[in-house]
Order: structure tokens, then sequence, then C-alpha cells
């Protein structure tokens, strides 16, 4: 223990080592709700207050249904997991189940407190509080995985660099033991359901990652060319796509290129829980003709990308 710096709640380590005392982002006091839940209600009873709540943050923060992302993934036996952007711990849980060690980083103290009072029983669970760039000079433990599950889009926001990604993946790939893994979960900037009027996701307006992002400098997801590109260019040569669909973010199907989607299959599409839409056309309709000619890897939601570390 390093005097008041590191705390248990429960049997999670909360390790404040690199918190600079200011949380850079927040959703406001729907937080200090969340805390509230997760203090007094056990996991197995969120779905019912997600009903009761009717609120998008409640539905989006504390939903069982955000850990299918990973919840089939096959970890290595006694696997370690450094979790990238934990947030109030939506991924952190399933993390735990399936692998021997979890250090979960987040920037925000708040968010932080959410995770660690939800999963207080996980006694394979640290979470560290600091920005990434600070953490990752400070920490020496390599690890079997590093997930990056609606992280990477924010890369240009929280590194101090005009081209960010290759010091970012340097990063992350000098934290990985040999022959461990990157897994980057992130929507797809020309995915079928931007086309037919959904908004984009961090912006909230229709066809800006359609149209490249103009004035736009914090935030950016990739089309799977972009993103293929991307990984070469920063030297991975062996990586793997999968399709979650509708999306990553409460998946009810993870597709890949083995075992692609039919047509008559894609009819979830209406599901838009944060903001209103607009439907310019029917996209079950549209995603079987999109399969038909094989391209639905190219228009699907969202990408699972499993990336081997570099040597």
């Amino acid at each position: 223990m390093k005097g008041n710096m590191e705390k248990y709640i429960g049997k999670v380590l909360l390790n404040m080592d690199y918190y600079d005392g200011e949380d850079a982002y927040s959703d406001g006091n729907i937080e200090d709700r969340l805390l509230q839940i997760v203090k007094e209600t056990p996991e197995c009873e969120f779905q019912k207050v997600i009903i009761k709540e009717k609120s998008w943050p409640v539905l989006y923060h504390l939903s069982p249904d955000r850990e299918n992302i990973l919840d089939w993934y096959e970890f290595g036996k006694g696997a370690s997991v450094l979790e990238i952007g934990a947030g109030c711990g939506a991924v952190s849980g399933v993390l735990c189940r399936k692998a021997a060690r979890v250090v979960s980083n987040d920037l925000s103290r708040k968010r932080s407190l959410i995770n660690a009072y939800r999963h207080q029983t996980a006694s394979n669970l640290e979470i560290i509080v600091g920005n990434f760039q600070v953490v990752s000079d400070k920490i020496k433990e390599k690890f079997d995985y590093v997930t990056l599950i609606g992280v990477l889009e924010y890369a240009r926001s929280f590194m101090d660099s005009k081209n960010p990604y290759p010091e970012y993946f340097d990063r992350i790939n000098g934290l990985l033991k040999p022959g461990g893994r990157i897994l980057i979960a992130i929507e797809n900037r020309l995915g079928l359901k931007y086309f037919a009027g959904c908004k984009e996701d961090h912006i909230g307006k229709e066809f800006v990652g359609i149209e490249g992002y103009p004035d736009t400098d914090f935030v950016e997801t990739f089309s799977k060319p972009e993103l293929e590109q991307l990984l070469v260019e920063n030297g991975f040569k062996k990586y793997k796509f999968y399709y979650p669909y509708p999306d990553y973010k409460f998946p009810e199907m993870i597709y890949s290129d083995e075992y692609l989607p039919s047509p008559g299959e894609l009819r979830k599409n209406q599901r838009n829980f944060d903001t209103d839409r607009v439907t310019l056309f029917d996209e079950g309709k549209a995603f079987d003709s999109i399969i038909r000619s094989g391209l639905f890897p190219v228009f699907s939601n969202s990408f699972l990308v499993e990336v081997e570390k570099k040597e």
C-alpha cells in the first residue's frame, strides 16, 4: 500500500497513484445515480433497474448485453488483460470471469469508482485511474491481451500528438507479452446504419462519419480498408476481423469472414436508444442485397479486430 493512493473496495484494488485530481470527462449527474445503483444493487438485479429507470445512460453502462462483445472469446489459460478505457466497467466483469488477472485503466475517478463497486467481489481486478500516457510510462507489467473497446477512435484527444497512432500503438505493443493480442472494438464509419439515417455515435449528427468528419479533430472511426491500412502502417501484420451485429455495443451475433450472415438474418436494425433517427430505407432488405454482393464486411456497422503483437 502507498499511503492513501491505493485502497480496496471489496476485493478490488483501486490504484490512484497516477490520478491528477480532475476527471477529464463526465456524463454529469447521471454518474452519481450510477454510483448509487451499483452500491445498492447486485449486478444480477441490473436488468430490473434498467427497465424501471428508462434511461439511456443507465442502459448503456449497466446492460449485461454489453459483455456480449467478448463473452464468446477464448482467452488463454491464466491470461492477464489490460483494459484501456474501462469506463463504468461494462466489459470489466466478463474479463474478470475469463482471465486470471485484469488491470482496468480509465481517466475518470468517478467511473472507476462505479466499476469498483460494481465488481467488488472480483479479487483479480485492479483499477488504475489516470491518463493512459502516464500509466503506460510507469507500469512495468506485460499482458497477454490489451483491450480497446470503444477507445481507439479517441486517440487524437488523449495522445499529445498531431499523428497519435504510431506512438499509441507502440505503447500498447510494448505492454504485450510475446504472442500477445490487442482486441479493438470500434464503429465502421461506413456502416449501413449511417447511410440509412442513424446519427454518428460520437458527434450526434447524420452522415458526419460518411463525409470523413469535416471540422472534427477529437474523434474518428474508420472503414475496414482504412483500419487495415492503419494497422499495416504501424507494423501489424497479423490481424483478424469480426463483425458484431447490430453493433459492438449491444451485439447479438458476432460474424467472421468464415461465418457471414445469410440473406434474411439481419432484421434488428431499428435499435436506436439514445436519440431519434431518420429511416431512409429498409436496412434489412439493403443488407440482403449487400450480403448477396459479398460486401457485408465493408458495410458492417461495427468491427472487432484481433491484432497480434508486432515484433
